[in-house]
């Protein structure tokens, strides 16, 4: 919200503008109010405020968490939902980057992290998606990134789900269906096909490519993509790998956190997890033993980066640091944020 264009400007609405009680005692010369009406000395009138805003421009990145993958001939989950304003290539599902967001002087927004999806096991089938990631506020168009679908699997027969990225199905993929679940608009990719009533299981989706079919061995997880708004380059969400009946046959983790899928046949192990703060999937498990499970899905995360100034405070997990004259706030649980 800006101050008015034209006509009257209260110190009222001065106040508001600057995130202060509107009856709060304020003077022309303080800081604050010459620094929002960009005058640094000297004389300085109520016109000079005309149209000015606290508001900042700060670009984002909400990955959401990866979903479960499962043990019983399981494919991959698929990774969470991309989205983000720049420094990346692309927003996930080849969606074109988003525009940037506003913080408003005084205004609080929230930050929630999805966690990742549980992995499933062979007599339960209970893997899940993981958890939805956003930024919402007073004024803000809530930003939401999707919690990556669960991967399909055997005995019991549980059909792959859609969420950011898709998850991967397993070689019966439930009743007999083999497709992998769907992936979202501007956030993910598909997960894979699996071969119907063979020990071959598909990938789960990634925030860059689509969960590899299954075919002379189980598909790999789709790749995540490559964000530097944190100043390095970073890949997320990535899908899980699908799991094969011997570990040489078992797919791969997709590029930006995705676990392995496993057999535990001649190693009994879990599907591996998908990596914290990644919004990875998790791989798929064989089951020759009993008592293993498919990976959990990684948490999400949560980046904003304040162009050329700082917010006025942040609270929950997060971390700061800059680069250049922008601060760069890493949520990697949620929290909130004030401009």
């Amino acid at each position: 919200m800006a101050l008015p264009a034209s006509g009257q400007i209260t110190l009222n609405q001065v106040n508001v503008e600057l995130g202060l009680s509107g009856t709060a005692q304020i003077g022309m010369n303080d800081a604050a109010v010459r620094g929002l009406f960009g005058i640094a000395s000297g004389e300085i009138e109520m016109s000079d405020g005309y149209g000015k805003s606290s508001a900042q421009t700060a670009h984002f990145l909400v990955v959401a968490g990866g979903g479960g993958g499962s043990s019983g001939t399981s494919g991959g989950g698929g990774a969470g939902g991309f989205r983000t304003s720049n420094y990346a290539s692309t927003s996930g599902g080849g969606g074109s980057l988003e525009s940037s967001m506003s913080l408003a002087g005084g205004t609080t927004y929230t930050v929630t992290v999805g966690g990742g999806g549980t992995g499933g096991t062979r007599s339960s089938g209970n893997q899940s998606n993981g958890g939805n990631s956003s930024i919402s506020g007073s004024g803000l168009t809530t930003i939401t990134s999707l919690g990556g679908g669960k991967s399909g699997s055997t005995s019991p027969d549980i059909v792959a789900t859609s969420g950011g990225s898709g998850g991967g199905s397993g070689s019966y993929g439930g009743s007999g269906s083999t497709s992998g679940g769907a992936g979202t608009s501007g956030q993910g990719f598909a997960g894979g096909t699996g071969v119907s009533g063979g020990n071959l299981n598909a990938g789960g989706g990634g925030a860059g490519q689509v969960g590899r079919n299954s075919n002379v061995s189980s598909g790999a997880g789709g790749n995540g993509i490559a964000s530097t708004i944190t100043g390095s380059s970073i890949t997320y969400a990535g899908g899980g790998g699908g799991a094969g009946s011997q570990d040489s046959d078992s797919g791969g983790g997709g590029n930006g956190g995705g676990g392995d899928g496993r057999s535990g046949y001649s190693s009994p192990a879990n599907g591996e997890d998908g990596v914290t703060n990644t919004g990875g999937g998790g791989g798929g498990e064989w089951v020759y033993t009993s008592g293993l499970r498919g990976g959990n899905g990684g948490s999400g995360i949560v980046i904003i980066r304040v162009v050329g100034g700082s917010a006025a405070s942040v609270s929950g997990s997060v971390s700061t640091s800059t680069s250049g004259s922008d601060t760069i706030y890493k949520f990697t649980g949620s929290g909130s944020i004030t401009g």
